[in-house]
């Protein structure tokens, strides 16, 4: 069977990594796979890259222009959202045309317009579409936070300057994807029971059948090691508890720092033993910027793609720590707790399905600094800490190794294809 995966990036952002393992992991169980990007940073011969042109670029930020227009010339949300006006037409790639499965990831951001996708489902191959965000079930945005507006139809956005209108860039899109949607089979996947539940409320996916499968990881690769060995190996001190956040890019109030540094200020004046005894190491864009911010000694990494490094890194910490908040199923949750660090999260999207609060980890109340600091400090001091981490390992191995996610997908393929008739 030949699949071909299709995203926007190969590397960058977590979509990008889950379809790359996603890849990697079919190809080991058999499956010719090739993944279709627009943005390539490897070179992987089963990545195939429609290749950097000025037209390229100028579909991006024609698709920014509009979006910017529509807000009123506000840059708030600008990339909170996408419309899918300009993309590229896949279906004459020779890619294309030998794959039995078509199987959409991430695809915004001038990969693939609605048009496109039109001509896709067109072709009558069988679509696959692994829903990273909300995008696929709502007008525009990524994540619809406390909108429920898709669930009937959207409108008055709240992420066009003003909340838009009643007929605003929300509703067009909105209508467009409900006629894309009419009468085709696809294949919808969630990385989430979260997102699943989200995606079946959607007046968009109405008739659509909507599954659920996890991301993979590689468990043969992050797996815990000594953490010894792995604090020399990443210059990290032998004599302190320490503490890992990382992001693409440290600053993105998503991902919560400011939470973050609250829970910091309130741990250090909680508990001021930990101001010498506990250090943070931070991985991601502008990671420096935490150093003046943190009442904790910084150790400041910059953005780690290398997945062997990355291993070394989760394995010479004791704790993982995610204040976002939005989240699918996040690839560094998995990562560490594959490693068997324990982490803690708040209660938002996929975060509590992976971590087993006071089991394997700590699910803090939302948006509470107060509760995401006790659950810091009670992964750190519970006395059954070995506990936690062989039960983080084991819950990753278990529900999110590529053995196991791979069997899934196969399983569906076989279905959409007819192969198990």
């Amino acid at each position: 069977m030949r699949v071909l995966l299709i995203n926007t990036s190969e590397r960058i952002g977590g979509a990008a990594i889950a379809a790359s393992r996603l890849m990697e992991s079919l190809k080991n169980h058999g499956i010719k796979a090739k993944l279709l990007v627009r943005d390539k940073q490897t070179d992987q011969i089963t990545v195939v890259s429609l290749g950097h042109s000025w037209r390229m670029v100028w579909k991006f930020v024609w698709e920014r222009i509009i979006i910017w227009r529509a807000n009123h010339f506000k840059k708030d949300n600008i990339f909170a959202v996408d419309i899918a006006n300009t993309g590229n037409d896949i279906t004459s790639l020779p890619e294309f045309q030998q794959a039995d499965v078509i199987h959409l990831h991430w695809i915004n951001q001038g990969m693939l317009s609605l048009r496109n996708i039109e001509k896709i489902l067109a072709s009558g191959k069988p679509v696959v579409w692994t829903m990273h965000d909300m995008w696929p079930c709502t007008g525009i945005c990524h994540h619809a936070r406390e909108c429920a507006k898709y669930q009937q139809q959207c409108h008055n956005c709240p992420f066009i300057h003003g909340g838009g209108s009643k007929k605003d860039l929300s509703y067009r899109v909105f209508l467009k994807k409900l006629d894309l949607y009419k009468g085709r089979h696809i294949n919808f996947v969630t990385c989430s029971h979260w997102l699943e539940k989200q995606a079946q409320k959607s007046a968009l996916l109405c008739g659509h059948a909507v599954t659920c499968i996890p991301n993979p990881i590689n468990t043969n690769l992050f797996k815990p090691r000594n953490k010894q060995e792995a604090r020399t190996k990443c210059f990290l001190p032998q004599d302190k508890k320490l503490m890992l956040f990382g992001s693409v890019k440290i600053t993105d109030k998503r991902k919560g720092i400011d939470y973050l540094i609250d829970s910091c200020k309130l741990l250090a004046e909680k508990h001021p033993e930990l101001r010498e005894q506990l250090g943070v190491v931070v991985f991601g864009n502008r990671s420096q910027e935490l150093q003046n911010l943190l009442p904790f000694k910084v150790y400041p990494l910059d953005f780690v793609s290398n997945e062997h490094q990355l291993v070394d890194i989760y394995n010479a910490v004791d704790i993982f720590v995610t204040p976002s908040l939005e989240e699918n199923l996040p690839n560094t949750i998995m990562e560490a707790m594959a490693c068997g660090i324990p982490c803690v999260g708040f209660n938002v999207g996929g975060i509590p399905e992976m971590i087993d609060h006071l089991h394997n980890g700590y699910v803090a109340q939302y948006k509470s600094a107060e509760d995401f600091a006790n659950g810091i400090y009670w992964t750190l001091t519970e006395p059954e800490y070995p506990s936690l981490s062989e039960q983080a390992c084991r819950k990753a191995v278990a529900h999110y190794s590529e053995n196991t996610i791979a069997k899934k997908y196969i399983d569906l393929y076989n279905n959409v294809t007819g192969r198990n008739a």
